[in-house]
């Protein structure tokens, strides 16, 4: 069997360390169970722990910027370390990944390997996720509208700062990323064969974080047009939660490639790299 590289065992480790503490720092949130806020969780923005106005804004600041910063670099070491790409054999890297799934071809380790497309999208997707997630930290909102009263009209009546409309764009381009990472590497997982963990629980969370992320636009539209919050607050917290989990669940299968498998990622059968035979039986 072909000897991970070291440079191909580096970058998963890498990818697996920035992986989880991106997952940590996403869910600082959680320290307002034990820190005065001033902010109700079941109907508050989560983005609002970090506004301007809020005396541990700071802190919350600082721990999206950690998260989005570590993120990028994950996805960044992961499509530069050969993290999206898998061997070229007779029947792929997985149990259907010999389906055409044409991309750039290379050698490393003495195979030939492939940029698999799904893994390409997801890890790209997971920079816009980190990308824009960083950029959120750095365009806060001023305020805080689900409790503010006097907030919420001046942001009805535009008389907020430019940074509450900035930030619902990056807002809306994290989502837009986290979730097209989340579909496209548990798909990647599932169709070439790698990462166990994701393949087992990634589709699972995948259906509750679809479920949440519904939940969160409902209740945003209904807070828009005067309908309440919808308990907005729980919402986006469990769908938040569900990504970070995604996140440790991805960091795990990264980490356990780097020791069992080769450096494509492979997780067949005992073990083996796919361009390795299988071993004679030996008959009595």
């Amino acid at each position: 069997m072909p000897s991970p590289q070291p440079g191909h065992r580096t970058a998963r480790t890498a990818v697996a360390a920035l992986l989880l503490l991106s997952a940590v720092a996403y869910t600082a949130w959680v320290l307002e169970v034990v820190l005065s806020t001033g902010l109700d969780p079941v109907q508050a923005y989560i983005s609002e722990l970090a506004a301007e106005d809020q005396p541990l804004g700071g802190l919350f600041r600082a721990t999206d910027l950690v998260a989005g910063l570590c993120l990028l670099a994950a996805a960044g070491t992961a499509l530069v370390g050969g993290l999206a790409a898998g061997p070229v054999t007779g029947e792929g890297a997985g149990p259907t990944a010999g389906r055409a799934d044409r991309s750039v071809t290379r050698r490393t380790g003495g195979a030939r390997h492939r940029r698999r497309r799904w893994a390409v999208v997801g890890w790209s997707a997971l920079a816009l996720f980190g990308a824009a997630t960083a950029a959120d930290s750095r365009l806060p909102l001023s305020c805080t509208p689900t409790s503010d009263e006097m907030c919420a009209a001046r942001e009805t009546a535009g008389l907020v700062p430019a940074t509450h409309a900035a930030h619902a764009v990056t807002s809306s381009l994290a989502v837009l990323g986290a979730l097209t990472a989340l579909v496209s590497l548990t798909v990647a997982a599932r169709r070439y064969g790698w990462w166990p963990p994701v393949r087992r629980f990634g589709p699972w969370l995948l259906g509750a974080e679809l479920l949440a992320t519904g939940w969160s636009l409902a209740a945003i539209a209904a807070l828009q047009a005067g309908r309440g919050t919808w308990a907005l607050g729980a919402g986006q917290r469990l769908q938040v939660l569900l990504v970070a989990l995604w996140l440790a669940v991805l960091a795990v299968g990264v980490a356990r490639s780097t020791r069992r498998n080769g450096p494509d990622g492979w997780d067949g059968p005992e073990g083996r790299h796919p361009a390795e035979p299988l071993p004679e039986r030996r008959t009595a």
